[in-house]
C-alpha cells in the first residue's frame, strides 16, 4: 500500500513538474518576442472622405485587396457568426479540434463524403504559411502550425488575423475588405444578415459566388447557419424575413446585389488626393480623410465646364484647391483637368508643381509692413516710375497712378508700391517671412533681389494655400496637411496685421459685378511674367480656395491672366459650393476684428490724423503701438490781401484765408504726371518768418536712391542710379557722394550718377538754405 502511495505521489510529482515545465515552455513561447501577425500578412491601402466612403484601395503586395482591421473595429456579430459556423469550440481548444478532425478523417476517408475539420486556428496556419493541406503530410504540417501559432498568440490575436485573411472570391481577402466591396461599408457597420452572408462564404467563395449556381449554394449556407444562430439567439427572429429572401431578391439596402462585383467598378475618386496620400502614408492600412465627396465632384465639374466653354482661348488645364484653414484638411483637390488625359500630362499634380505665384505674395508685404509700422491701409504710396538699383518694375498695365493708398494698391496689384514697401522690410524681410513659412527650394535671397515681391520666385500651390490659412488663423501658421495637421502653430503676422490684409482684400471688387463679394470674401489674383500662369486665390470664413490655369509644359499664352481668366473660374467654383450649402455664408461673414484693434478717422488725402483744416475725412484700422501714426501738415492756411490779392503773413480785417493743400515736389510731379494736376503751393514772404500755420517743410527728403538697397553694377554695361528727392518748395537741391559734388538738380526731378568704384557711399541732398538729407548706399562691381 505504502509503496502504491510512493509510486502515486512520484507519478503526481512527475506530472506537476512535466505541467511546470510545460507551461514555462508555453510562458517563454508567448512571451518571448515575435513579430505581429498584422506584420506577416500582406496588407492594402484603403483611403476614405471625411463620411467614411472609400475613395481608392490598393492591392496588397501578393496583387490581393486585403485591409487589416483590428478585432474592435469588426461588428461583434459578425465575430460570432465565423466563430459559430467556422468553429464554435474555437474558444475551448488548442487549435485543434480532436473530436471534429476525427469525425472529418472518417467521412473523408470513408468514401461517404468529403467533410473540412479545420478550426480558425488551422486555417489561419494555412494561409501565413501557403500549406497545402489537400494530403496527410499537409494536413499534419497545418495542426502542428496552428498548434504552434496558439503556442505563441493569443486567441483574440488569431482570430483577428483569420477575419483579416479569410478569401471572399477572387483576389478579396479578409471581412473589412469583403464589406467594402459587397456592402459599401467598414466591416464596424454590418448588420446581422449581411455579417451571416459573410460568414458563409470563406469556406467555399468560388460556389458560392458563381453566377453559374445564381446564389443557391449561398442562400443554402446562409439558411444552416441562420438555424443554429436562432438557436442561441431567439431575440433575432425578427431579421427572419431578411434572411428568408434569395440574395437577388432582398431589399435594395440589404440585397448582396454586387457580389460578383467587377475589378472594374472599384472607386478611383479624388486620383491625384489619393496618389499624394499614398506617397505620404507608406504601409498605413487605412487613411482617413478630409475630402468632401460633394465639394470633389463640384470642383471636378466646374472645372470641366470651364474648360469646355474656354478652349478656343487655349485653355486645357486646371490645378485647384480647397482647404480647410479651421480643420487644416483637404476638402477638394484636382491636381489637373483630367487625370486621364495624357494630352496635358493629365496625371502630374499641379497642386504640388513649383510655379511662378505673380502677384499672390503681395498681401503678405503689405502684412508686414504693418507689423514694422511703415504703413496703416489709408496710408499714400507712390505708384510712378522708380528704380530700385538696375531694376526697374512696371505694373501690369504699364500706367502709373500716382498717389494711391495702401488699400487700393493692394486690391489693384500695382507693382511699384509693392517692391517699395518689400524693399524697407527687415527682420523679416519677404524671403525671411518664406523660409519661416517652410517653402522649400528656395535659392539666395540675393538671387531674387526685388524681384521675389512680383513673383520672383516659385512655389507650389500647396505652399500657397498654407500661407493664405494663415491669415485665416489669425496669423498663426501650420505647415501644409493633406490630413488633419495636428502641430503645432506659430506667428507670421499679428492677429491684427493678419485680420487688415483680408479686410483689404475683402473689397477687391468681383469681375462679374465690379462690386466686392456679398460674403465678403478676401481674393487676389496673380499673373506671371510672360504669361504663364494664371492664379487666383483667397479666404472664404475658414475655408481657402486656388485656382491655377496654365500648362504644364510651361507654354505661355496671353490668355494666362489672373483677373480674366483664373477669377471668373474661382468665383463660378466658391458660388456653386454655396449654392449647395457646402460652404455656410453665414460664417463667412462672422470674422470679428481682435481686440485690440481700433479704427481712427484719417485725412483722406494725407492718411495721417487730421488737423483743423482738412475736411474730407474718411476712417482706416489703427494697430495701437504699431500703425505710423502723425497729424496731418497737408492743408494748411493761406492769407490774402482782398485789395492786392497777395500773400500775407496773417489774418486782418482787410483778409481772406484760403485752406491749400501743400503737397511736396515730388508729388507735385507724380499728380501732374497722373493727369490729376494739384495747385503748386504758393511760395511765402520772406518777412512772414516762421509761422508754423503757413511754413512749408522745405528740408530736402531723398526719395532715391532707396534704403538697403545694393547697387549691383556691371563693368562690362555701365548703369547708373537715379538720384532724386523732394522738398515744400520749389527750388534746386545739390549732391555729394562722400562730401564729393556730384551734381545740382530740380526738387523732384532725377539725375543720374555713375559711381566710379565699389563701395560704401554717404549721399547728401542739400538746398539753398543748408537744409540736408542724407542716406547710406552700397555699389558692388560684377563682370
Amino acid at each position: 500500500m505504502a509503496f502504491k502511495q510512493r509510486r502515486l505521489a512520484s507519478l503526481l510529482k512527475k506530472t506537476l513538474i512535466a505541467a511546470a515545465l510545460l507551461a514555462l515552455v508555453l510562458t517563454v513561447l508567448r512571451l518571448y518576442p515575435k513579430p505581429a501577425l498584422a506584420d506577416l500578412i500582406p496588407h492594402s491601402t484603403a483611403i476614405y472622405a471625411a463620411d467614411g466612403t472609400l475613395l481608392r484601395i490598393t492591392l496588397a503586395q501578393d496583387a490581393q485587396y486585403q485591409l487589416w482591421v483590428p478585432l474592435s473595429d469588426i461588428a461583434p456579430n459578425a465575430i460570432d457568426a465565423v466563430k459559430l459556423y467556422e468553429d464554435r469550440y474555437f474558444d475551448w481548444h488548442f487549435g485543434v479540434n480532436p473530436i471534429s478532425l476525427l469525425r472529418g478523417m472518417v467521412r473523408t476517408y470513408s468514401g461517404n463524403s468529403r467533410q473540412g475539420a479545420s478550426t480558425i486556428s488551422m486555417q489561419l496556419a494555412r494561409g501565413l504559411y501557403s500549406i497545402d493541406s489537400r494530403n496527410i503530410s499537409g494536413k499534419a504540417k497545418q495542426i502542428l502550425a496552428a498548434i504552434w501559432l496558439e503556442c505563441r498568440y493569443s486567441k483574440r490575436e488569431i482570430l483577428e488575423a483569420y477575419l483579416n485573411i479569410a478569401p471572399y472570391g477572387g483576389n478579396i481577402k479578409g471581412i473589412a475588405t469583403a464589406s467594402l466591396f459587397y456592402f459599401n461599408k467598414p466591416a464596424s457597420r454590418i448588420n446581422l444578415p449581411e455579417a451571416i452572408t459573410l460568414a458563409v462564404i470563406p469556406q467555399n467563395p468560388n460556389k458560392r459566388l458563381s453566377i453559374t449556381h445564381k446564389n443557391t449554394p449561398l442562400n443554402e449556407a446562409r439558411s444552416r447557419l441562420w438555424k443554429n444562430w436562432l438557436a442561441g439567439h431567439p431575440q433575432d427572429a425578427k431579421y427572419s424575413v431578411d434572411m428568408a429572401l434569395p440574395a437577388q431578391s432582398m431589399p435594395a439596402n440589404k440585397k448582396l446585389n454586387s457580389l460578383n462585383l467587377p475589378i472594374r467598378h472599384l472607386p478611383f475618386l479624388a486620383p491625384h488626393f489619393t496618389d499624394a496620400l499614398l506617397a505620404e502614408n507608406h504601409n498605413q492600412p487605412n487613411i482617413e480623410s478630409g475630402l468632401n465627396l460633394h465639394a470633389q465632384a463640384t470642383l471636378e465639374r466646374m472645372i470641366a465646364s470651364y474648360i469646355a466653354n474656354n478652349k478656343n482661348i487655349g485653355i486645357n488645364n486646371v490645378s485647384a484647391m480647397l482647404y480647410d484653414a479651421k480643420t487644416m484638411q483637404v476638402k477638394a483637390l484636382a491636381g489637373s483637368a483630367d487625370y486621364f488625359n495624357a494630352e496635358i500630362y493629365g496625371q502630374v499634380n499641379g497642386t504640388a508643381a513649383k510655379r511662378s505665384p505673380g502677384s499672390t505674395l503681395k498681401p503678405f508685404i503689405y502684412g508686414l509692413a504693418m507689423d514694422q509700422s511703415l504703413i496703416h491701409p489709408a496710408s499714400v504710396l507712390k505708384d510712378a516710375p522708380t528704380s530700385f538699383g538696375p531694376y526697374s518694375p512696371e505694373n501690369f498695365d504699364g500706367r502709373f497712378i500716382g498717389p494711391i493708398t495702401a488699400t487700393e494698391a493692394l486690391i489693384r496689384s500695382r507693382n511699384v508700391p509693392a517692391v517699395s514697401l518689400a524693399a524697407r522690410l527687415s527682420q523679416p524681410s519677404l524671403y525671411d517671412f518664406l523660409k519661416n513659412a517652410g517653402v522649400r527650394k528656395l535659392k539666395s535671397e540675393s538671387h531674387y533681389g526685388l524681384a521675389l515681391a512680383l513673383g520672383g520666385g516659385e512655389l507650389t500651390m500647396e505652399e500657397l494655400v498654407s500661407l493664405y490659412a494663415m491669415l485665416a488663423n489669425h496669423g498663426r501658421f501650420a505647415p501644409f496637411s493633406l490630413t488633419r495637421n495636428n502641430a503645432a502653430t506659430f506667428p507670421l503676422l499679428s492677429e491684427e496685421s493678419a485680420y487688415i490684409t483680408l479686410d483689404m482684400l475683402r473689397q477687391n471688387p468681383r469681375p462679374d459685378s465690379g462690386e466686392p463679394d456679398r460674403y465678403k470674401t478676401a481674393w487676389k489674383t496673380g499673373t506671371s511674367w510672360g504669361f504663364h500662369d494664371a492664379w487666383t486665390i483667397g479666404v472664404s470664413g475658414n475655408n481657402v480656395l486656388a485656382v491655377w490655369i496654365g500648362n504644364f509644359d510651361g507654354k505661355s499664352n496671353p490668355s494666362f491672366v489672373g483677373i480674366k481668366t483664373a477669377a471668373p473660374l474661382f468665383f463660378q467654383i466658391l458660388d456653386s459650393l454655396r449654392h449647395q450649402r457646402l460652404l455656410n455664408p453665414q460664417t463667412e461673414l462672422e470674422a470679428m476684428p481682435p481686440r485690440g484693434l481700433t479704427k481712427v478717422k484719417v485725412c483722406t488725402a494725407s492718411g495721417d490724423l487730421p488737423n483743423q483744416y482738412c475736411k474730407n475725412l474718411s476712417e482706416t484700422w489703427f494697430i495701437p503701438g504699431k500703425s505710423p501714426i502723425k497729424v496731418s501738415t497737408l492743408h494748411r492756411p493761406v492769407y490774402f490781401d482782398n485789395t492786392t490779392n497777395q500773400i500775407v503773413c496773417g489774418a486782418n480785417a482787410n483778409t481772406r484765408e484760403e485752406i491749400i493743400e501743400f503737397w511736396n515736389s515730388d508729388m507735385l510731379r507724380l499728380f501732374q504726371e497722373a493727369g490729376m494736376p494739384r495747385r503748386v503751393p504758393p511760395t511765402l514772404p520772406t518777412e512772414c518768418g516762421n509761422k508754423s500755420n503757413q511754413t512749408i517743410d522745405d528740408k530736402p527728403q531723398i526719395t532715391s536712391p532707396l534704403r538697403g538697397v545694393v547697387y549691383t553694377i556691371r563693368l562690362s554695361k555701365p548703369e547708373t542710379i537715379a538720384l532724386k528727392a523732394s522738398r515744400g518748395g520749389q527750388g534746386a537741391i545739390y549732391w555729394f557722394a562722400n562730401n564729393s559734388f556730384i551734381a545740382k538738380s530740380e526738387a523732384g526731378t532725377g539725375i543720374a550718377w555713375t559711381p566710379q568704384q565699389a563701395g560704401h557711399y554717404v549721399l547728401r541732398a542739400v538746398d539753398e538754405t543748408g537744409q540736408a538729407d542724407n542716406r547710406e548706399v552700397v555699389v558692388e562691381f560684377v563682370p
